[in-house]
């Protein structure tokens, strides 16, 4: 496959923005198509691209198990989708991408089948390919590799000069298929280079702004990435523009010490403003809990962590989208924090030259020096044991989710000394010989001839702090099992799909779980029936469990250690019942195994209606709700809500629902 340049379409990106630019796109009743409705194709070309399609899969099954058969298997997955689900856009070139794909992919193929793949030695521009934890799919992703780059087959990657490596996580694009992803890298036009850098791009799982499923896709492509080449792993920079400026807000805030260097350019960085600014559109009578819940990826929320991150923001002087950093400027300015914010002279949403020149000197200077192995002195902020970690500290409880808490830390000659505010539970990661750590203004350990790194875990009493001797004993909500619904679909999930009749409502929202979970987050979900379920998933996967004790097996099993109980006449939670029209929808420990989640009746939380604008791509339901299936579902819910709530620190019901 010959190299070929790295590109962002910013045709394509400018064209699909201006589609949710508006009030056009905020009547939930008139919802536009996300992805639209591809063209039709004719006859002949459907059918050389389906006996095309079939070799191909014929080919990988003839492969077997092989450690590169997820670079094949992507251009299998992109021409199947865009076939099959009829992803084909453009009348002009689109079909010609298809072919284009397809062909690549039997190239791949047959390469691999006699034990070649020369794409993996190549430098310049080469698309690679994962198999995701979640689902199981082969997900794309772009990848720069530096002419500079010695390859040194069978020595290792652990060995040898190391390289920086950027992300740069690409703007929206309504269109962009997986076929479109892997053909439109054309002539590095849109991505910064730096030399002898790697730039990482990647897919994000289509157009979700990098979140939940696409979240973990960045870390997937990471791994693969350090499994496959040299990087440097204190030289990681965080780039992107517009829907690729949001992802660098996000992953700054929430991971502040994995990077060296952070440079969003415009996107959105919160989302009541946003929409406000840019959609216009009010949030004001959103629920309390959807209000509540914007603080997993408002990074205004968590603007004290960029003291832990060289951060050069840049905007057009004339983009609407410079909100962004204009409110994360005013946000950080609270913590005692200033903003490196460059800004284009009169333009628009775009790079101006002089403007990216001076970004890259300043991104060039910090990498120069690296990130810290061991900083000195640490702030940190979060709201949810999903983003827990800075540095060598790790809040491990909270004492009320959705709520601030804080640490700051400094540490000189082995004396730590911590802050907090709002924590319960925090790991310490040492590495000098002798130490002593203060929590709050009190000695709770000191150490003496220790080798090595070495990790401590202590929790707070009755307002002491007490060092953990057995922290595996920890219950109640931790990093990875802390809610809210959509955190089930993070990680390696199943549907299970009951084996009785659990009425019309439960048939079509587990339909449309699966068919948008493919759509919006390009994968096919694993869905097997009740009697299906072995002890492998249920020991590797969160259990997705549609219908009630009746139609489902496996709910039949945990139904007696759940907050929520059927009866005849309906549903109860806590001191309340609701007919039997009703249905919970929930995310709890999985009695089964307490290290994964049960998830009832329930796909990923936001619909239609927010496919139209990234900023409202947020969770819509907390740890629970109870809904009227009497009311259809719509764009923007799957039922009427008549109750919502989250769960306390232990997973116990809360008076008032936890508001």
């Amino acid at each position: 496959m010959p190299a070929r340049h790295f590109a962002l379409p910013f045709v394509l990106l400018a064209a699909a923005v201006s589609l949710a630019d508006g009030p056009a796109d905020n009547i939930p009743d008139k919802v536009r198509p996300v992805p639209p409705v591809g063209i039709a194709v004719p006859e002949a070309d459907a059918a050389e691209i389906k006996a095309g399609l079939a070799e191909l899969q014929g080919l990988i099954t003839d492969i077997g198990k092989h450690e590169f058969l997820p670079d094949v298997q992507i251009h299998e997955k992109a021409v199947r989708y865009a076939i099959t689900y009829g992803e084909i856009f453009d009348a002009k070139n689109g079909i010609n991408q298809v072919k284009k794909v397809l062909k690549e992919g039997l190239e791949r193929a047959k390469l691999l089948k006699d034990g070649k793949h020369p794409w993996t030695l190549q430098s310049g521009y080469v698309v690679r390919g994962y198999r995701s934890k979640i689902d199981g799919s082969a997900q794309p992703y772009g990848l720069m590799v530096p002419k500079e780059y010695e390859f040194k087959p069978g020595d290792g990657i652990n060995t040898e000069t190391k390289h920086r490596l950027d992300f740069w996580w690409h703007g929206r694009g309504e269109n962009l298929s997986e076929v479109n992803f892997i053909a439109n890298q054309q002539n590095g036009s849109g991505i910064i280079p730096a030399p002898g850098a790697f730039i990482l791009y990647p897919y994000g799982r289509y157009c979700n702004a990098n979140k939940f499923a696409g979240e973990t896709d960045t870390f997937e492509c990471l791994e693969h990435a350090k499994k496959n080449y040299r990087i440097d792993e204190s030289r990681l920079v965080a780039r992107g523009f517009s829907m690729g400026g949001a992802a660098c807000w996000q992953y700054a805030v929430h991971f502040p010490t994995l990077w060296c260097a952070n440079a969003p350019g415009a996107g959105f960085s919160e989302t009541p403003d946003f929409l406000k600014v840019f959609q216009k559109e009010s949030t004001e009578n959103a629920p309390w809990y959807e209000k509540k819940l914007w603080r997993m990826y408002d990074a205004t929320e968590y603007a004290a962590n960029i003291f832990n991150l060289p951060t050069v923001a840049y905007s057009g002087e004339i983009d609407s989208q410079k909100q962004a950093a204009d409110i994360m400027e005013k946000a950080m300015l609270k913590e005692g924090l200033k903003l490196t914010h460059i800004i284009g002279p009169k333009t628009g949403h775009s790079y101006e030259k002089d403007a990216k020149a001076e970004v890259n000197k300043l991104i060039d200077g910090f990498v120069s020096k690296g990130k810290p192995a061991n900083p000195a002195e640490i702030k940190f902020t979060t709201y949810t044991l999903r983003y827990n970690r800075c540095a060598w500290i790790e809040v491990m409880g909270l004492e009320k989710h959705w709520e601030k808490a804080t640490v700051e830390g400094k540490k000189a000659n082995g004396l730590y000394e911590l802050t907090t505010n709002g924590v319960s539970r925090l790991r310490i990661t040492a590495t000098e010989q002798e130490i002593t750590i203060k929590i709050d203004g009190k000695q709770v350990l000191a150490e003496k001839n220790f080798t090595g790194k070495r990790t401590h875990e202590f929790h707070r009493a009755a307002d002491t702090w007490a060092l953990v001797f057995e922290p595996s004993k920890a219950t109640g909500k931790k990093p990875g099992l802390q809610g809210p619904i959509d955190d089930g679909f993070m990680d390696s999930f199943v549907m299970v799909a009951p084996s009785g009749d659990a009425g019309q409502w439960v048939k079509t929202e587990m339909k449309h779980a699966a068919d948008h979970w493919r759509s919006q987050f390009r994968g096919d979900a694993s869905v097997k029936k009740d009697s299906e379920i072995t002890d492998a998933d249920i020991a590797s996967s969160n259990l997705i469990l549609w219908g009630d004790p009746k139609s489902n097996s496996v709910l039949a099993k945990i139904a007696e250690k759940l907050p929520v109980k059927w009866t005849d006449s309906g549903i109860t939670l806590g001191d309340k019942q609701y007919p039997a029209s009703h249905v919970p929808v929930m995310i709890y420990p999985n009695p089964l195994n307490a290290k994964k989640y049960v998830v009832l009746n329930s796909g990923f939380t936001f619909r239609e209606y927010d496919y139209l604008n990234n900023a409202r791509q947020v969770s819509k339901l907390p740890d629970y709700a109870i809904l009227d299936t009497t009311v259809p579902p719509n764009a923007r819910y799957a039922g009427k809500v008549v109750r919502a709530g989250f769960f306390g620190e232990r997973w116990e019901l809360l008076a008032n629902d936890g508001k």
